[in-house]
């Protein structure tokens, strides 16, 4: 599935977001060559074996994980897991050299909208570690909601999550 979302930056440029299902060599390039620096190394691919095998796995990643393009240029991912006809579950990353940019709210405008477009949910989900601030702030921003914090075993430690979720609205009936 291809999807192209044209948008408007301040400086009226047009970007093309394209979301694709995944190849496998986006797969390996995102698993062993995304490394993000600092506390943030926490959301590398090869910090948890099982989230890794998982991410490799093209019969797992299936036709629910999207590389997304900007131009030809690998930014990002989404995975997309339908929960029940009404809600589902995501799972996103931009590119760490372009991660605290001021980018975030932009890529995850057109994530939301492509979700829209193509299972028209009630609402949307996802979960991030309750230290990652960033994205939480973007997150909130753009319109999700705090719903609660719960603890989960990755990455060889227990760490604190928080359970986010975005009401679609009219906007996906």
């Amino acid at each position: 599935m291809v999807i192209d979302k044209e948008t408007k930056n301040e400086g009226n440029v047009i970007m093309i977001y394209t979301f694709k299902t995944m190849t496998q060599e986006q797969a390996e390039n995102i698993a062993f060559t995304w490394h993000y620096e600092g506390r943030y190394s926490f959301y590398d691919m090869e910090a948890d074996e099982e989230d890794l095998a998982e991410f490799l796995d093209s019969k797992k990643r299936g036709n629910s994980t999207y590389a997304v393009l900007k131009g030809t240029e690998l930014i990002g991912f989404l995975s997309v897991n339908k929960d029940t006809d009404k809600s589902c579950e995501i799972g996103l990353g931009m590119r760490p050299d372009i991660t605290g940019k001021g980018k975030g709210q932009e890529f995850l405008h057109n994530a939301l909208d492509f979700i829209q477009s193509e299972l028209r949910p009630e609402k949307i989900c996802l979960s991030v570690a309750a230290f990652n601030q960033r994205a939480i702030n973007v997150y909130r921003k753009v319109g999700f909601i705090d719903k609660e914090t719960y603890m989960q075993d990755t990455n060889g430690s227990m760490y604190e999550f928080l359970k986010m979720e975005y009401e679609c609205n009219n906007i996906c009936m």
